[in-house]
């Protein structure tokens, strides 16, 4: 496992470019299944995660043509379930969560899939059930073997169906979706997520050839048809690196141009930073973070203490909760974190304590940040990364902190950040992989 060596307390400068969004590519990726025709995808982000499941569909047959830096045509024409079988598929596809979405394409198109219990973040309970049920609405049978942790999916024919989501679950979403476009007759899904990954992913069905209403709200109609056919198709930037870098700059009293950010998507992520005191202006679709030697958390207008939470959208996304939690240390005032969808996500902030921050750990799923106003910095200090957000929070607290911090386990933060070490350096930072 790799290791970080930040030296602190540096002054960042210039300008940033965030890469394609990683929960997109991982969806996206898995639509190229729907057709055996041409799909291009440009802006895919050069991650661990994603290179993962591009290798994973090479096993299963698909035909890979990488035509420049993040850009790839696939071909899926010989493919098979058969293959989800093998052991060397299993093993591969049990390590990243997000290959659960390879179910809902292979189910539509050839009435069969097989997927391990999948892997990912160790952020707390993250169950399947709104995948499974979905596809039994439609027509499907699955069965879970214990023995081998494998998931077995079958349909003769999928069928449309009024379905009521038990929660608005991205992925599980983006998998009945998938699901559905192929199937016969109409797919009403309502409590559906509406994310702009989501939109883009039935947008670009759309263009393949599906037939579906209400892009963009939390009731999907979708009309199935026989077959879909190939398209182009470019990724969103990245909104969790988007919101990582305008904490950063806050944090290290930084001037840092965030370029081509896709404004008219990130929903209420500018906002929530601005509620922290954070001062940006935003110029065409780019976020120009000022240096600021203090920043000072709102509060509600009754004067009550702020509280900032996660929620479907247009809610604020639970990947950013932990760098507003770390940037939330250095300011003025005080804030309520409340993580509602995972009960192991705020575990990190013991680092934080040991680095000098005041965080009270309410509960598994709230943290009360009493800012420090930059009062002194944080001190650098060994620690490991649990998980990708957690991760970038740490390695923001880094290099905002006093002296010398080592972060282990750093392969966490390469899953869903490209070259992130070489672009802060970039600006300034001083960050060495060992």
């Amino acid at each position: 496992m790799d290791t970080f060596e930040v030296v602190g307390g540096q002054k960042l400068q210039g300008e940033i470019t965030p890469q394609g969004a990683k929960n997109e590519a991982l969806q996206i990726l898995c639509a190229v299944l729907l057709t055996p025709e041409k799909v291009t995808i440009s802006n895919v982000p050069d991650i661990v995660d994603v290179n993962h499941l591009i290798d994973i569909l090479g096993d299963m047959g698909v035909a890979i043509t990488r035509e420049s830096a993040g850009t790839f045509t696939f071909e899926a024409k010989n493919v098979s379930p058969d293959v989800m079988l093998e052991p060397a598929f299993r093993k591969k596809a049990a390590s990243l969560r997000g290959s659960i979405m390879i179910v809902g394409p292979m189910l539509a198109r050839f009435q069969a899939a097989h997927i391990p219990r999948p892997g990912g973040d160790k952020i707390g309970r993250r169950r399947l059930d709104t995948h499974f049920l979905g596809f039994e609405k439609l027509g499907a049978q699955f069965n879970y073997d214990a023995e081998t942790y494998m998931y077995h999916v079958d349909a003769s024919h999928l069928t449309g169906t009024y379905m009521l989501l038990d929660e608005a679950s991205v992925t599980g979403t983006a998998n009945v979706v998938m699901a559905a476009v192929l199937a016969k007759g109409k797919t009403t899904i309502f409590n559906a997520a509406c994310e702009p990954y989501l939109q883009q992913l039935c947008n670009m069905l759309v263009r393949m050839g599906a037939k579906i209403q209400g892009i963009g709200s939390n009731l999907l109609t979708i009309e199935g048809v026989d077959s879909l056919g190939g398209t182009t198709h470019r990724l969103l930037p990245d909104m969790i690196e988007i919101g990582s870098f305008i904490g950063l700059a806050a944090m290290t009293g930084s001037n840092i141009t965030i370029k081509n950010v896709g404004i008219e998507h990130l929903g209420i992520i500018p906002d929530t930073f601005r509620r922290l005191g954070i001062n940006f202006d935003i110029i065409g679709d780019d976020i120009v973070v000022h240096e600021q030697s203090h920043y000072e958390i709102q509060t509600f207008i009754d004067g009550s203490i702020m509280t900032i939470a996660d929620a479907p959208w247009p809610g604020f996304t639970p990947d950013l909760l932990s760098i507003v939690l770390v940037v939330a240390t250095q300011a003025k005032g005080t804030v309520l974190i409340h993580q509602k969808m995972f009960e192991s996500r705020l575990f990190f902030v013991d680092k934080l304590i040991d680095m000098g921050a005041q965080i009270i750990l309410c509960d598994p799923h709230r943290a009360s940040v009493v800012g420090i106003n930059k009062a002194y910095p944080l001190r650098g200090i060994s620690m490991s990364s649990p998980d990708i957000r957690a991760g970038v929070a740490l390695l923001i607290a880094a290099l905002s902190a006093n002296g010398t911090s080592l972060i282990h386990n750093v392969n966490q933060i390469d899953r869903g950040y490209q070259n992130i070490d070489g672009r802060l350096n970039a600006l300034g930072a001083k960050i060495k992989r060992l």
